[in-house]
């Protein structure tokens, strides 16, 4: 940086947007549709202190925009906008809060609530349509000029997976290693840790092709946490979009060093197979609602960045829970969604992206539209044309139920996959589903995704996300314990499926114990073979526990981190077992719908038996008193199944009832691949019959001369 400022700013580009160091300077783009001047703030490397403004030029449809010749990386600045002050018209322009770029790639600063960073004065009997006229650049936070993009390493030889191979393990990058034993105490809780050779360790081992990992960029705690001492421990908060979030870095000394941190370890999980998905967080901002404060969007454009009320503009539309939404139907918005997700996939490296309340990036005047034109734009984005894209298909907003609505090769998180299982393996007075309800989640959930083309991996089945009951949790607790949150228990869900079997929490009565084990491996060997994308909550192949806290969005301590030094190795062993099987048969892992007829050449069919061995009919889908069953999986001639030399006859039986029951089996021999019961050892052989145990999935392999 020279140690003179220019005088004078040149023209400059009108894109890309943000800041680009380029030709012996830097590049400033910023969009806003409705300010009168656009002001660029220059402060000293620390960010305390304010240099310079120049004046932007522009707009220029929407872009403001100037060249700084012979300044480059490193230079640390912040934005002024001058408009109208008017909140029920929906303006909120105050040059007296100092901005954060929206596109900044580095940010400056450790960011504490106060007052001044209201653009209206708190307290004012006007409420938010009084004027602050506090400075609070001190305070804010500032961007800092990146170098100049480069290509992730290995980002042409990333793993590409299958889809129908994919297994998807969600986990938040510190929870997982802050008590892992294996993983020195320095780099424990940090992106180093989760690519330490232990934690690629475990993930080879269980069989996971893809880390889901919860929010990584840059993130501030609520207001409210702040006053009460706590921190958003989950992310869901996202400020910075283009920027990793430092709070997960081993080496904190600078943006540059939590880049390069983050970047490694998506190459070294790479050279181990595994893809990276983040989870994103496109549809609110820390801003809050019209009460909340002026940080960046809000500043440069409240109009055009947020979704306002339509019969009053003073108001944020509250689509999202979090008190604003972005709107996402501007095309500035839209390019400002590409633009950051292209930059996590050619800069940062990344595989994919899992959706936060993804109903709002299709939201339009009229509602959720499947062909809105962020769809369509994302659709034919050519850098992100292989990106996995995964929806969490609900938001908080009228008709935000969309699962199975969403475009083209979408895959979708599958709540009533989460819901069925539950309620199947759980004990009768929690059961309230049919075998026929199980069957239609089992085979990937037809009557949501088998239309326009869509494939069965659309579905992405799970059992428990970080939001609700761990799986250990929601079998050893009928209600939910979040008083540790400080709201009183009123937090989290009121109605999750859950059951204690026995005694609320911890037990040392071995029935009850024992319950819980073939409760919780039953439900993990259903995910694992299940039709669809499986999806595992870090933690439940080990019997993680949160002590029944089924919100634990603020607890960066034990209750949110994984307990390692309880771990149930054989739970591990007993997934890893389970996923390995379904690795080695192509007819639980294809990626076409299964046929109800004889199996054509190169198909799979399915056809569903009573425990007498007997086809299922009308009446027995019907017959609410009972419930185990059998799904019987032939994989005709030309299929992979046959083509890869594995079995072509597979039998799976479902037994949730307390006692164990007589299986009728097709003819021929049989032999036990998976027992979820641990009753009967792998390779067990049996023909004619074969009693199932209680609450037990057990999958049998037929000898290939078997009919």
């Amino acid at each position: 940086m020279l140690t003179r400022l220019p005088d004078t700013v040149q023209p400059g580009l009108p894109a890309p947007l943000g800041a680009l160091a380029r030709d012996g300077g830097v590049n400033f783009a910023v969009f806003s549709d409705h300010a009168r001047r656009i002001e660029l703030c220059l402060f000293d490397g620390q960010g305390t202190r304010e240099l310079r403004r120049y004046p932007l030029q522009g707009p220029h449809d929407g872009i403001w925009h100037a060249f700084l010749p012979g300044l480059g990386p490193g230079l640390v600045y912040g934005l002024r906008a001058h408009g109208p002050y008017e909140p029920d018209q929906g303006h909120r322009f105050n040059p007296h809060k100092l901005l954060l770029d929206p596109w900044a790639r580095e940010i400056v600063g450790r960011f504490t609530w106060r007052p001044e960073h209201h653009g209206y004065e708190l307290g004012h009997a006007d409420g938010p349509r009084s004027f602050d006229t506090h400075d609070n650049a001190l305070h804010a936070l500032k961007a800092r000029v990146a170098p100049p993009p480069q290509p992730a390493p290995g980002w042409l030889n990333r793993p590409r997976h299958a889809a129908a191979d994919v297994v998807v393990y969600e986990v938040h990058v510190k929870s997982f290693s802050m008590r892992h034993p294996g993983i020195p105490e320095s780099l424990r809780g940090t992106y180093a840790a989760l690519a330490h050779p232990a934690s690629i360790a475990h993930f080879k081992q269980l069989g996971v092709t893809t880390l889901e990992l919860l929010p990584v960029q840059y993130h501030l705690d609520e207001p409210f946490l702040h006053d009460k001492g706590l921190v958003n421990h989950w992310g869901y908060n996202t400020l910075g979009f283009f920027a990793p979030d430092p709070r997960y870095a081993h080496d904190r000394s600078d943006a540059t060093a939590v880049n390069e941190e983050f970047r490694r370890m998506v190459a070294t999980l790479h050279g181990h197979g595994l893809e990276v998905v983040l989870d994103v967080v496109y549809n609110h901002t820390p801003e809050g609602n019209e009460h909340g404060a002026t940080i960046s969007f809000r500043g440069l454009d409240h109009k055009s960045w947020y979704r306002l009320d339509a019969d009053d503009p003073s108001r944020c539309e509250n689509l999202t829970g979090c008190g604003n939404t972005l709107q996402v139907a501007h095309p500035r918005v839209t390019q400002f969604v590409l633009d950051s997700m292209r930059y996590w996939v050619q800069e940062m490296g990344v595989d994919g992206f899992r959706f936060d309340l993804a109903p709002v990036l299709g939201r339009t005047r009229h509602g959720f539209d499947p062909h809105a034109g962020f769809f369509t734009a994302l659709a034919q984005d050519p850098v992100l044309a292989q990106a996995r894209l995964i929806a969490e298909a609900w938001d908080a907003g009228p008709d935000g139920y969309q699962v199975g609505r969403f475009p083209g090769r979408w895959i979708e998180w599958n709540d009533k996959f989460r819901d069925t299982v539950r309620r199947y393996w759980l004990p009768a007075s929690t059961r309230g589903v049919g075998r026929g309800e199980f069957a239609r989640r089992f085979t990937a959930s037809s009557d949501l995704f088998h239309h326009g083309g869509r494939r069965p991996t659309a579905s992405v089945n799970f059992i428990a996300v970080h939001d609700g009951f761990t799986l250990a949790d929601l079998t050893s607790y009928s209600r939910k314990h979040n008083q540790a949150n400080g709201e009183a228990n009123r937090d989290g869900r009121d109605d999750e499926i859950c059951a204690n079997l026995g005694a609320e929490g911890p037990t040392a009565d071995t029935t009850t114990a024992q319950l819980r084990g073939r409760i919780r491996r039953a439900m993990l060997a259903t995910l694992c073979l299940a039709q669809g994308t499986p999806m595992l909550n870090a933690g439940d192949e080990i019997g993680n526990s949160q002590q029944g806290n089924n919100n634990a969005w603020t607890q960066d301590n034990p209750t949110g981190w994984l307990g390692w030094d309880r771990a149930d190795d054989g739970l591990c062993r007993f997934v890893a077992g389970a996923l390995a099987l379904r690795r080695a048969e192509p007819a639980l892992r294809q990626d076409q719908w299964f046929h109800t007829a004889p199996a054509a050449q190169g198909e799979c069919s399915l056809g569903w038996f009573t425990p007498a061995g007997r086809e299922m009919h009308y009446h027995d889908w019907h017959d609410g008193g009972q419930h185990a069953f059998a799904c019987h999986i032939d994989a005709a001639a030309g299929s992979a199944a046959a083509t890869e030399g594995r079995s072509e006859h597979l039998l799976i039986a479902f037994n949730p009832e307390a006692e164990a029951l007589p299986f009728v089996l097709p003819p021929g021999a049989w032999a036990v691949a998976l027992d979820s019961a641990q009753v009967l050892p792998a390779g067990t052989s049996a023909s004619g019959a074969l009693e199932i145990p209680a609450h037990a999935l057990v999958a049998l392999r037929a000898s290939r001369e078997n009919p």
